[in-house]
């Protein structure tokens, strides 16, 4: 194995332009961490913070780009069971997926879904990890709970809508232009809300004739927090997951208990790998089937070469998309 790999660091806070290749050492894995030779890596929202320097790795995490690869083990660490050398997998890293190679933690580490593209299989940890989190396990979505997916086309929309769905939820979605509401309908939403023409709280009340929904997954924040609380109903949550539209707001405490209402959210990055491993075994008993028998389907917009990063980068913050944006490496 050639001891040098190609890497993605982005060399000072900026634009898209400052990713740029280095080459570094390939990295060993250290006990309980499985090396993986990346096939391709999955770009998230939380890469281009990190990028533009509000979005740090935790410390002692490298500096190399990219939250989730799918690849092949070639080597493992001390104590690794579950895995070994020549195993396809996919895996959810804190940091270095931008890469040909790239350590993982063996807990946050699973088998390549068969049926699956390799750029399929890294468009999954990220995003999957997070619905799976925010809104089965703290938004406790059950069957024939009703709930609200904004952002319906993003990578984590297009997951959310199916994964809702396919667990017998009723699922409304929010989206900038009519066709990525099409998209959203397509997807298993019931129905999808331009939110630039027209007022979702609104809607979503006229939609369930006053009751609102149960649950709401939002990566808006702020700026949408008084009227999600309005669109949920009794008893509903409200998930949020990022704050694209600011992070401080006043709340109606005394409205939100009056409606028995909950506010919560979670961050993936800085939880621990046995955390993530306990969402990872989660993931495995209960959505891996899902993927593999093709009731749940990464949605993929477009692919770049690892050394175009850049340009991927360009494409997510122009909002454009609908599902995914992969980095093709090897």
């Amino acid at each position: 194995m050639n001891h040098m790999m190609q890497a993605i660091f982005a060399t000072s806070p900026g634009g898209p332009e400052v990713l740029q290749p280095r080459g570094i050492a390939v990295p060993a894995p250290a006990a309980g961490e499985v090396l993986i030779r990346v096939a391709a890596a999955g770009v998230n929202r939380p890469d281009l913070r990190q990028r533009q320097g509000g979005y740090p790795p935790p410390p002692g995490i490298t500096e190399v780009l990219g939250l989730e690869v799918a690849g092949e083990i070639v080597s493992c660490g001390q104590g690794v069971r579950r895995f070994s050398h020549g195993d396809k997998v996919c895996a959810l890293v804190a940091g270095g997926g931008y890469a040909e190679y790239c350590v993982a933690p063996e807990e946050q580490v699973l088998p390549w879904p068969s049926g699956l593209t390799a750029i399929e299989a890294a468009a999954i940890p990220e995003t999957f990890f997070t619905v799976w989190t925010n809104l089965f396990q703290i938004g406790r979505l059950a069957e024939r709970d009703t709930v609200l997916i904004h952002g319906g086309a993003s990578g984590i929309g297009t997951a959310a809508i199916q994964l809702a769905r396919a667990f017998g939820a009723k699922v409304y979605a929010t989206a900038g232009t009519d066709e990525k509401c099409r998209a959203c309908r397509d997807l298993g939403a019931t129905e999808a809300i331009n939110y630039k023409t027209e007022r979702f709280e609104e809607e979503i009340l006229r939609l369930t004739e006053g009751r609102g929904v149960d649950v709401i997954l939002d990566m808006i924040c702020a700026e949408y927090l008084e009227r999600n609380l309005a669109s949920l109903a009794v008893a509903g949550r409200l998930v949020i997951i990022a704050f694209l539209g600011g992070g401080q707001a006043e709340v109606n405490i005394e409205g939100m208990i009056r409606k028995r209402q909950s506010l919560c959210g979670s961050t993936l990055r800085p939880q621990t790998p046995q955390e993530k491993g306990l969402i990872a075994a989660d993931l495995q008993r209960k959505v891996w089937p899902l993927l593999e028998n093709g009731t749940v389907k990464p949605v993929i917009h477009s692919v770049q070469p690892l050394d175009r990063a850049c340009d991927a980068h360009a494409e997510l913050e122009a909002g454009g998309h609908v599902g995914k944006i992969v980095l093709s490496v090897g």
